[in-house]
């Protein structure tokens, strides 16, 4: 439609977190998309176990272990056919930016890559917080002197963090920063040591979840993980 705006497809390369369960930094570039994705694949996997049914007409209920991340692949074409310029190389070398360590991450003598986001107009399943996980860039016309003038670049991104926006729901503390799905054999103490590295520390997720027993963690059960330094300025 004449005068109608559409939305514009763009991929976001941000500072990864400065610690566990934080949001991603200050962005890094914003690479906006010569034209819109015609196709895009999210995927997200589910874990369940059953254990043997003595009768073998019997099935035995399945038990809820965990969720994998999302992925999301889409390709980007690229075309330089009208202005015959570096503008199709340009925008590979941007993407290629999420490939590498941040130099603010090797500045603290600890690489790590960027966080990127895809974002196109409202939608929302397809827009969250990740890693590039892969990414192939197919060149398919040049021009007289060698430089590429259309290419199509395969991108995989998979989901990272799984922040906590808000209040805590069961405390009505605000230092809650993300949530843990409760697999077969996790422990409070285990878990404070992932998370803090320091398995004493369980008590803080405790709270935080009005847990009575911590040798009681249904799988499945969503629990909230606040940020200890939070905990600990506020006590």
């Amino acid at each position: 439609m004449a005068g109608r705006n559409l939305a514009r497809a763009k991929l976001l390369i941000m500072e990864p977190p400065a610690k566990v369960g934080a949001r991603a930094g200050a962005r890094l570039k914003e690479v906006r998309f010569q034209f819109n994705p015609n196709r895009l694949s999210l995927t997200k996997s589910t874990e369940w176990r059953r254990k043997p049914a003595r009768m073998a007409d019997d099935s035995a209920t399945p038990e809820f272990v965990g969720s994998g991340p999302r992925s999301l692949s889409l390709e980007v074409f690229l075309d330089a056919t009208d202005t015959h310029d570096r503008s199709v190389e340009k925008k590979v070398e941007d993407l290629m930016l999420a490939c590498v360590p941040t130099p603010k991450s090797l500045r603290a003598k600890k690489p790590a890559s960027p966080w990127v986001r895809f974002e196109w107009g409202t939608a929302k399943t397809t827009s969250f917080d990740g890693v590039l996980s892969s990414f192939s860039v197919e060149y398919s016309l040049f021009d007289v002197d060698g430089t590429p003038l259309r290419a199509t670049c395969s991108l995989s991104i998979e989901e990272a963090g799984a922040d906590t926006p808000g209040q805590n729901p069961t405390s009505g503390s605000e230092n809650a920063r993300r949530t843990h799905r409760v697999v077969a054999g996790d422990t409070l103490a285990h878990l404070a040591w992932q998370e803090y590295g320091d398995a004493t520390a369980w008590r803080l997720i405790a709270e935080a979840n009005d847990i009575d027993d911590p040798m009681i963690l249904p799988p499945g059960a969503e629990l909230l993980v606040p940020a200890l330094d939070d905990e600990r300025d506020a006590t």
